[in-house]
């Protein structure tokens, strides 16, 4: 075999060795950013009033279905009253807890606060989400972040816990809890979120998906490249 018959294999090789790392980038970037529970919108004012969350629960597993959601709200800082939006084949349970701290408001004293919301006889089948939406009250205003711990039951008895909460400068945790950011009100005034929208995390797999999909179309140019260049070698061949 001639050197330049050697050289283009060599190149051949290397451009399906990229080709195939950008998928398995692409593919591995995907599958992890749809596993976490996640809220939307992901900021709020402190304080802010009469506003929605909604909590976005991925099915990771491939042969069950997930059939329970619970999610705990924070009662250090706490939220004194939800309104949980209807979803079709599902069933909302909402329960209270006496606040050792009552929350004192224009409208009075409040002693109970929100502790936890499951939702039961319904499911999420593999390779679907479901959005489980709430109506607040009104927020705290004396914190900086709320953690809302999710445990995700699923067919198969296997559980979840979504509690982790994750830490500014580290690594995200395993099993992340979805987090709200509260901002200051003047900080926020001039993106006060009014509807669900995509999380920093979606747009961030967002750009690696485009970064994951020019790789692949480099690579497959490459590879067609150095195979017309192979060929028309083995045609000018004597």
């Amino acid at each position: 075999m001639s050197p330049r018959h050697t050289t283009l294999r060599r190149a051949l090789r290397r451009t399906t060795l990229v080709t195939t790392l950008a998928a398995a980038g692409l593919l591995t970037a995907a599958g992890s950013a749809f596993a976490h529970v996640t809220v939307h919108p992901d900021s709020y004012p402190k304080g802010a009033t009469d506003g929605t969350l909604t909590f976005r629960v991925p099915n990771e597993e491939d042969n069950a279905d997930t059939t329970q959601v619970q999610v705990f709200l924070p009662t250090d800082h706490p939220i004194p009253s939800v309104l949980v939006t209807p979803e079709p084949g599902w069933t909302a349970q909402v329960k209270t807890t006496k606040l050792k701290n009552p929350i004192k408001t224009d409208d009075g004293t409040i002693n109970e606060a929100v502790a936890q919301i499951t939702w039961t006889k319904g499911k999420i089948e593999p390779g679907q989400y479901q959005d489980f939406s709430v109506a607040f009250g009104q927020l705290p205003d004396n914190t900086d972040q709320l953690a809302f711990k999710t445990l995700q039951t699923y067919s198969d008895g296997k559980v979840v816990r979504w509690i982790e909460e994750p830490k500014t400068g580290q690594v995200e945790p395993e099993n992340p809890a979805p987090v709200l950011k509260l901002t200051k009100a003047d900080e926020a005034a001039s993106a006060a979120p009014t509807a669900p929208r995509a999380s920093s995390a979606a747009t961030s797999d967002s750009t690696t998906r485009a970064l994951g999909i020019a790789g692949l179309i480099a690579g497959v140019l490459g590879i067609g490249t150095a195979a017309i260049a192979l060929y028309r070698s083995r045609s000018a061949r004597p």
